[in-house]
């Protein structure tokens, strides 16, 4: 810009001759202020120049990113590896050191020193899309059996099972069969009395028909009882957006005030109509897969997997006891 010298010049001619400026006065003013046309045009040159290209150095450069990514890969799959080997070898060693020939002292000595037991173990299992015939059912049934009969060794009185494409509530009756056989295995002609059930279906409640039908009930009751409860994933999300237009018509329709809709309204409706807050949910996973669990029960539970496990076996079940035992419920303080 003019310095202000020239500026009241200009000002001082324009007001004495009432004359403006011709441009070729008004260029001589600014002309000293201006970039001289060499300046202009090395400054033109040197941001309209594009850049020179690399080729070697960009494949060299390419060439040490990809060798480094491939390093850190073999190193992270090597680690992976060799943990997986690790915790395989050592619970194959602690299978061996606790195995519990099915025998319920035995089961019982495993967790005669822990400070508390869940009072309602959850557990999730899966059924793999390529063993939905009878042979992948077969196991999965065996894997409820064996966690059945190792809860009722302990005296856990509810067990609830989730799977997530609800084979298992078509098969309820022989789920009950399986189950009751196994507890025959562990316990003998004398076993705790059984309760197989699922959301809105009835309850399937020792309706085994054995050769110690002779025994009475009160020697059954004696040695305890388990409730077993079989879950699907209609019983999760499905249940909450049918209990959330339930509610929503019954307020429309002045049956229920919206005031009234709370916390513990809608936890009491849940806990009738599908189950209660598990104290231990355990995944027989290498990670924490819910899979569609009921989310709704999940806000104090205590959860448990293994790292790099993928069989339902005794010493994952052991190992998650003891974790609930030595866990803390501060309940938010």
């Amino acid at each position: 810009m003019p310095l202000t010298r020239e500026t009241d010049i200009y000002r001082r001619d324009l007001l004495a001759s009432g004359k403006l400026l011709t441009p070729q006065e008004r260029e001589a003013i600014l002309r000293p202020y201006l970039p001289s046309p060499k300046q202009k045009s090395s400054f033109k040159s040197r941001t309209t120049t594009p850049p020179r290209p690399k080729p070697i150095r960009d494949f060299l450069k390419s060439i040490v990113f990809l060798f480094v990514f491939k390093i850190v890969h073999l190193l992270f799959s090597v680690y992976i590896r060799i943990r997986q080997y690790y915790h395989a070898l050592s619970r194959r060693i602690f299978a061996i050191l606790y195995y519990h020939h099915r025998t319920p002292e035995l089961i019982r000595k495993d967790v005669k020193n822990l400070k508390k037991l869940p009072q309602h173990l959850s557990v999730i299992l899966q059924l793999e899309p390529g063993e939905a015939g009878a042979g992948g059912l077969e196991v999965l049934l065996d894997n409820v059996a064996e966690i059945s009969a190792w809860c009722a060794c302990v005296g856990i009185p509810m067990l609830s099972i989730y799977e997530r494409t609800g084979a298992l509530k078509s098969y309820i009756p022989t789920t009950h069969r399986t189950v009751a056989s196994k507890f025959h295995q562990y316990f003998g002609p004398k076993r705790p009395s059984l309760q197989v059930r699922a959301p809105h279906i009835p309850s399937f409640l020792n309706g085994d028909i054995s050769e110690d039908a002779e025994h009475s009930e009160g020697e059954s009751s004696n040695l305890g009882h388990l409730s077993l409860l079989l879950l699907s994933s209609e019983d999760g999300r499905s249940t909450l957006v049918d209990l959330t237009k339930t509610l929503a018509e019954m307020s429309q329709h002045n049956k229920l005030s919206p005031s009234d809709i709370s916390v513990d309204l809608i936890d009491a409706e849940i806990t009738e109509s599908v189950m209660g807050e598990p104290d231990l949910l355990m995944l027989f996973g290498p990670s924490i897969k819910l899979d569609g669990y009921p989310p709704w029960q999940l806000k104090l539970t205590e959860i448990f997997h293994v790292q790099d496990n993928e069989e339902v076996e005794y010493l994952v079940w052991l190992k998650g006891l003891h974790r609930f035992a030595k866990a803390e419920m501060r309940f938010g303080r």
